[in-house]
Formats: C-alpha cells, sequence, structure tokens
C-alpha cells in the first residue's frame, strides 16, 4: 500500500465492496430490531479523519454543528459524546445561577413519563430534582396535554419528554402548555430526529432538544449526541458545562477570543487571572471527537431517505398486521409525520398466549425483540428508593411493562425481512385465534 491519501482511500472502497454481505435465508439471517446503515462513503469518511490524526473535537466536529443547526433553522448546536449526556447537559443548563430566578433548584420538579427510558430521567435526579410522572396512552404511547397539564404542582418548573419511537407527542400544544404556565420544556429527540408535527421538525419547538448517533438511532457517529437550542442563554451554559465549566468560549487551539483573556477578575480570582481556566459552572468534558463527527457529517446527508425508509418499512409492516387477532397496533399522533424508530405491539388482556410466548416465538424466529423501554420507571430497583412523585395511576405504563413491545423499522431492514416479521407474528397469533 502506497503512502498517498488518494490511494489508501481508493483501497478503503475496494475493501468496503468486498465485504458487502447479502442474502436473507429467513429464520436464520437475524431480522435486527435496529442498527446503523454505513455505506463506503461513512468508512472512507472515518479513514480519512483517522490518517489525518483528527482525534480531538476540532474542524469536523463545527462543521457538524453548524450543519445539524441549519437542518433544524435553529441558532445552535452543541455535539456531545452520547445522548445521555446531551440529556444531563439539558436539564444540568436549567440549574444555571445565570438563569438567575428562573433557574431550578434542588426540590424543583420536572414532569415526565414513567413508560420512558431512563436517560430522560436520569439528570433529573442527578440534579436534585423530583420527576413527576405520567401516564402514557395506549397506541400512541405518548403522553397526552392533559395528562402533564394535571401533573403540574407549585414547584413544577420544566416539562422534559421523549417523542415516543419517532411518534411525536401533541409539542405544540404542550409548548403552548409550558409557555402559559412559565416551564421550560425539553424535547428528547434522541428517537425522533426528522419527525414532523403539523408540518414543523420535532426538537423545534421546545426551549432545549436533545439527539442521540449511537448506532441504533437515525444516525450514527457510533458513539454522539447533541443538544440544539434557539436559546443563546442556554447555548452558553451548555457549552461551558460540556467544556469543564470554563467560563472561556474559545474554540481548542485559540487563546483570546474575547480579547481580555487576562484583563477580567471573576469570583474572588486575582485580577487578570487567565480566563482559560475559570470555571462558571460546574461541569465535565462531555465533547465528542472529529472521527465521529466525519462519520456523523457524511451520516447527515441521508437523514431524509433514511426516514423515508423508515416510514416504509413501518407502513409495511402495519399494513401486513392489520387484523392480526389479539394484538394491539400502533398508531402515529394526529397531525404528525413520525420518522418511526420502531413498530410497537401490545398482547390485549384477552389474547390466549402470554406476551413473553410471543417474544419467544419472534426470537426462535431470529426475529429481534425489544421490550419499551423501561415500560414503568418506577417499577426499576434504580429507582425504588429514589424521591418522585406520580400523577394519576400509571395504568397503561404497567400493561406495557407486562405486555408490550417493538420490532425493527430502521433502514437496513429489506421488504423480505419485514415480511418474514409478519408472517412470524401472523401464524403465532391466528394459531391462537
Amino acid at each position: 500500500m502506497g503512502n498517498d491519501k488518494t490511494e489508501i482511500l481508493d483501497q478503503v472502497r475496494a475493501y468496503h465492496q468486498n465485504n458487502v454481505t447479502s442474502g436473507f435465508i429467513p429464520g436464520v439471517t437475524p431480522v435486527m430490531a435496529s442498527g446503523a446503515v454505513l455505506d463506503e462513503n461513512d468508512r472512507v469518511a472515518l479513514v480519512e479523519a483517522a490518517l489525518d490524526m483528527r482525534i480531538a473535537a476540532g474542524v469536523s466536529s463545527r462543521r457538524f454543528e453548524r450543519a445539524l443547526a441549519k437542518y433544524f433553522g435553529l441558532r445552535k448546536a452543541h455535539l456531545t459524546n452520547s445522548g445521555s449526556s446531551a440529556n444531563l447537559l439539558a436539564v444540568s443548563a436549567l440549574t444555571s445561577h445565570q438563569l438567575e430566578d428562573s433557574r431550578l433548584v434542588p426540590g424543583d420538579e420536572v414532569v415526565t413519563v414513567a413508560a420512558g427510558f431512563p436517560t430522560t430521567v436520569n439528570p433529573i435526579l442527578q440534579n436534585g430534582l423530583v420527576p413527576v410522572f405520567v401516564d402514557v396512552e395506549l397506541g400512541t404511547y405518548n403522553a397526552s396535554v392533559e395528562r402533564i397539564e394535571q401533573a403540574i404542582g407549585p414547584r413544577t418548573k420544566a416539562i422534559m419528554i421523549a417523542h415516543a419511537l419517532g411518534n411525536p407527542f401533541a409539542v405544540q400544544e404542550m409548548a403552548q402548555l409550558a409557555s402559559d404556565r412559565g416551564l421550560f420544556l425539553i424535547e428528547d429527540n434522541c428517537d425522533a430526529l426528522g419527525s414532523t408535527y403539523r408540518g414543523q421538525l420535532t426538537g423545534t419547538f421546545g426551549d432545549m432538544a436533545t439527539e442521540s448517533f449511537y448506532p441504533a438511532h437515525h444516525i450514527t457517529m457510533g458513539e454522539g449526541g447533541c443538544v440544539l437550542t434557539d436559546n443563546m442563554v442556554l447555548a452558553r451554559i451548555v457549552e461551558s458545562m460540556r467544556d469543564w465549566g470554563r467560563d472561556c468560549w474559545c474554540e481548542p487551539g485559540e487563546d483570546n477570543r474575547c480579547f481580555k483573556r487576562f484583563e477580567q477578575q471573576m469570583g474572588t480570582l486575582p485580577e487578570g487571572y487567565d480566563h482559560k481556566y475559570i470555571f462558571s459552572h460546574i461541569g465535565y468534558n462531555l465533547k465528542s471527537t472529529d472521527l465521529q463527527a466525519a462519520l456523523g457529517l457524511n451520516q447527515l446527508t441521508k437523514i431524509d431517505d433514511f426516514g423515508t425508509a423508515r416510514r416504509h418499512n413501518w407502513a409495511r409492516l402495519r399494513a401486513g398486521l392489520d387484523g392480526v387477532p389479539h394484538l394491539l397496533l400502533p398508531e402515529p399522533t394526529p397531525d404528525s409525520d413520525p420518522s418511526w424508530f420502531g413498530f410497537a405491539i401490545t398482547v390485549l388482556d384477552d389474547a390466549p398466549f402470554a406476551p413473553k410466548e410471543l417474544i419467544d416465538h419472534l426470537e426462535s424466529a431470529k426475529v429481534a425483540t425489544r421490550r419499551f423501554f423501561a415500560g414503568n420507571l418506577t417499577r426499576h430497583p434504580a429507582y425504588q428508593e429514589r424521591e418522585f412523585r406520580v400523577s394519576g395511576p400509571l395504568t397503561n405504563s404497567d400493561t406495557m411493562a407486562e405486555a408490550t413491545f417493538w420490532i425493527g423499522v430502521f433502514p437496513g431492514l429489506t421488504d423480505e425481512m419485514l415480511d418474514h416479521s409478519i408472517a412470524t407474528l401472523t401464524e403465532f397469533a391466528t394459531r391462537h385465534r
């Protein structure tokens, strides 16, 4: 192999093409619930970044942030090392002293759903705040605005909810409720990149939104996430907390963007203390790397195509399973166009088989299943001795813990794979008619 980069990258393309697998054997080839869809350009992007030794956050990270913000029509996107970190930063930003009287303090409440993923809720607890759990509706698997409104109490200061499996909650109405009641709204958009509600992209309604670029999600960097906002005060706080809590906003390699590096006095530090080492928040190092961002930039060009494939796959499953007995099939939220993350199925109470029997049957046929995340977080060991409040019964969340699972719709699935999923489900359910 020569030393010329072009020659190396050409060989990377050839390597990729020689290692593409094809062919589907029902019951033998796994029908995955999720997975990254990576082409030769993705492989080349990673190798090129590695050849250039772009191992820290740098030019590719900044390009990705600008491109993603432009996609959403928002002012700021801050790349992180995971979607979980993005959620942590979004909630933590609301506790900043820079928000003055609007800041959240320990004991304040954040309304969320019990049937979600832990990393939507964990940052609430990690900041000394109190999650208020509400139930969701079966079928859409989202909380209604009415349930959220009923959960608001005198110490409620924010709402944080994920769009369930890519299906938007009524986010325009939720944003209006938050505005009317003086609450912050954080959209966990990690499962819903490219979804719209009333013609507007989810992730653009709240004070902040978060994304995940884990391989299961709509686009991937391997690991990675992002915080999005149109609010420049919140953006600056997120950036500080992501970057160790520092007050300085210089890019890596810069030294004096503010032109006052040695001319400021903060806290009780000596006047002229180096601004690069003044810390205004309790922060972390949650940055990503240019290796990840290089892959992300290539993946960004495929958001719409991936969304089209997800919608097609979901629609094929929905049509193929229509009328199959004992199963509650999913429904999109009215006025929404979801870029689906998965296809949810709830086994009805009167079914002559247990949900586990159906799940075991699917798994034995190589159709991968996933539970609907936590089902009901209040029933998990991690939360048994944590402080939280429950608003209303969690009947549907309990049903989901017992009887709901989902199967894949990601773009790596073929019609043949989806038809195998349909046939496997139909055969089992109708056998027990």
